[in-house]
């Protein structure tokens, strides 16, 4: 393989990605790769061809119930089938090993020894003594929508979430909402931090101060968009319109205001993020922030294979772009 490289002109990670057939080469190095192999007679030998047919990808979440998840991970499958690689599925490790070095060493090299090529990790915390571990195993960890991750360095894949909450933000003040609220995650989930922001800053742009009264976060579920959205339909002066940080939370504030008889669109506008199927099934139907979650899944996928071929990403946070789709839970604000 070295020799491959050296006589073609490219590293020996590029040669690796011609011969598994990997996607992400130009057309012309391709070409050219495979001719140098030809002339140089080049053939892999059968060890090697067992070690990259059983590569394996360790997928580490704590929920696989909600339609996010779902839609992440379908993603990930497929992209991990077209590279022939074994897709592992692992809960979080208890907290011992989250706060003991040598406890989440062990454990990595666990999962290297099992054959593991990469770590993704969805939505869920990756403590530093776990980055440090695998560092030092070179077991290349990327992490998708990342929760109470203070390491800064670590590769994170994600959609532009500052814009998402900023534009559904957008959308329900250009129909003269000004009572607007905000029902997010978790203070420690960075996508949710950022579409708070993105909140913030279209109130900041429209002249609207914030109400912290009408800030609210929460865990990502249906359960906690029911709690909060019941205490902020209670109030005396109750928003007009409720911007959540995912659909889940939506759903229960849509909930919420139907136990209460409160109408919406006509009396409150709601909107959601992520654009799940669940958007369509609900009445009205949800208007809502649509990220690529398959994509991101694929994304994931192909960075962390291309890390353990010797790559490196160009960015260490990478987003993919979001758009708003408006459906029948937005309108005009009341008239009183």
């Amino acid at each position: 393989m070295a020799d491959v490289a050296r006589a073609a002109g490219v590293s020996q990670a590029t040669a690796s990605k011609v011969l598994n057939g990997r996607g992400d080469v130009a057309a012309g190095t391709r070409d050219h790769v495979l001719r140098v192999i030809n002339e140089i007679g080049y053939r892999p030998t059968t060890v090697q061809r067992e070690h990259l047919r059983d590569r394996t990808l360790v997928t580490v979440l704590d929920f696989v119930e909600s339609r996010y998840a779902g839609t992440v991970l379908q993603g990930i499958l497929v992209a991990a089938s077209a590279a022939e690689t074994e897709l592992l599925l692992r809960l979080p490790p208890d907290d011992s090993i989250g706060t003991r070095p040598e406890a989440a060493y062990a454990w990595l090299a666990e999962l290297r020894t099992a054959g593991a090529a990469g770590i993704i990790e969805l939505a869920v915390s990756v403590p530093d003594p776990v980055l440090k571990a695998a560092n030092e195993l070179k077991l290349p960890v990327v992490t998708i929508d990342p929760i109470d991750t203070t390491d800064s360095r670590v590769i994170s894949i994600g959609s532009t979430n500052w814009e998402g909450g900023r534009s559904a933000t957008e959308h329900v003040i250009g129909f003269g909402h000004r009572r607007i609220a905000w029902i997010g995650g978790p203070p420690g989930s960075a996508p949710s931090s950022e579409r708070f922001h993105g909140y913030q800053a279209a109130l900041d742009a429209a002249g609207l101060a914030p109400d912290r009264a009408l800030i609210h976060h929460d865990e990502f579920s249906v359960e906690a968009g029911n709690r909060h959205g019941r205490a902020l339909l209670a109030l005396p002066d109750r928003p007009t319109a409720v911007v959540a940080g995912n659909d889940e939370i939506a759903i229960g504030v849509l909930a919420a205001a139907k136990e209460l008889g409160i109408d919406v669109p006509g009396e409150l506008s709601v909107t959601g993020f992520d654009d799940t199927p669940q958007t369509e099934w609900t009445t009205p139907s949800l208007t809502s922030v649509r990220q690529p979650l398959a994509g991101m899944g694929r994304m994931a996928v192909e960075t962390v294979l291309g890390m353990a071929d010797g790559d490196r990403p160009a960015f260490l946070h990478l987003q993919l772009a979001t758009t708003l789709s408006v459906r029948g839970s937005t309108g005009p604000a009341p008239s009183t």
